[in-house]
């Protein structure tokens, strides 16, 4: 089965000496990497050998994934241009990973660092663990590998650390899935399941179906539902936080029109839709701060590999 090599690179305006410095210290590396839980270097017994190292990951449940790695050379051209070059490897069985190499490329320029990296594995497990990473593990490792550069730019360049950056990414996907599990329920519950507790009554009292509200209520409840589940899988898009904003509001206008009455329940369209709305506005705000994978690009821009 073809493999296709896991290829990111990111613009930075940090220094080159800086960009090295947090990316060859294993314990700052283990800082902004998603990858690695935690990097060590192993005693050399001269300069001239070669670099080792062991990593481990931990994967949730108390279950952690280990392996050893060993730098096979770096080098700096004239132009400032920087290369570091590793193989790496697992002996344990639950690696997916068997042995794989790949290396870091440092491009300086008059606005600051190219910085890209080039890898690929052999897996183990035969057909079956070459499908789950076809499939999960490879598009996974190469979008955390992408997340992890981003988060390292903001850290360099906006002096925003790693764990803030994950911090708010969490409170950016809480947000998101408040906004759509709010979107869900309300297209879900009042409108497909029990909409004659009010959803159509307050569609009658409008005047604009005409005797097609019982259709208009299931419309509206399937858009809710769409709508919902955008922000699981597009909750970065701006456009989207601002049209659930507008949404919001003129909905609200809509229901007091139709019901000015239901304003005086205790859980009314003002009490979720304000909740909700401010939601985005914190989403919005965020955006940023936050690290986005799809900042990167991940196909080669027709450069040269390292032979390793």
């Amino acid at each position: 089965m073809k493999r296709k090599p896991i290829y990111v690179e990111i613009e930075m305006e940090t220094s080159l000496e800086r960009l090295w410095h947090y990316t060859q210290t294993p314990e700052i590396h283990s800082r902004w990497d998603l990858r690695f839980t935690r990097i060590e270097y192993l005693p050399r017994t001269s300069a001239d050998e070669p670099q080792h190292f062991l990593y481990e990951t931990k994967i949730g449940f108390g279950i952690k994934v280990s392996g050893k790695g060993m730098t096979s050379g770096s080098h700096s051209k004239e132009s400032g241009e920087s290369t570091s070059a590793l193989k790496f490897w697992s002996d344990e069985k639950i690696s997916l990973i068997r042995t794989g190499s790949g290396y870091w490329k440092y491009i300086p320029h008059s606005k600051g660092i190219t910085f890209l990296t080039w890898y690929d594995y052999e897996t183990r497990h035969g057909a079956p663990g070459q499908w789950i990473d076809r499939l999960l593990f490879r598009p996974l490792i190469g979008w955390a590998t992408a997340w992890s550069f981003d988060s390292l730019r903001l850290w360099l360049d906006r002096d925003i650390a790693p764990r803030v950056s994950r911090t708010l990414y969490l409170l950016f996907a809480l947000a998101n899935v408040t906004i759509a599990l709010t979107w869900l329920y309300h297209g879900i519950v009042p409108k497909l399941l029990y909409m004659e507790t009010g959803e159509l009554a307050m569609m009658k009292a409008s005047g604009l179906f005409g005797g097609m509200e019982t259709t208009a209520v299931i419309a509206v409840g399937i858009g809710e539902i769409l709508f919902g589940l955008a922000f699981l899988f597009l909750g970065r898009n701006r456009f989207l936080h601002y049209l659930n904003i507008a949404s919001l509001l003129a909905l609200g206008c809509t229901a007091f029109v139709a019901k000015a009455a239901i304003y005086k329940a205790p859980f009314n369209p003002a009490t979720t839709s304000i909740g909700v709305l401010a939601l985005s506005l914190m989403v919005l705000a965020m955006r940023p701060f936050l690290p986005d994978a799809g900042r990167c690009l991940r196909q080669p821009q027709k450069k040269k590999h390292v032979d390793l």
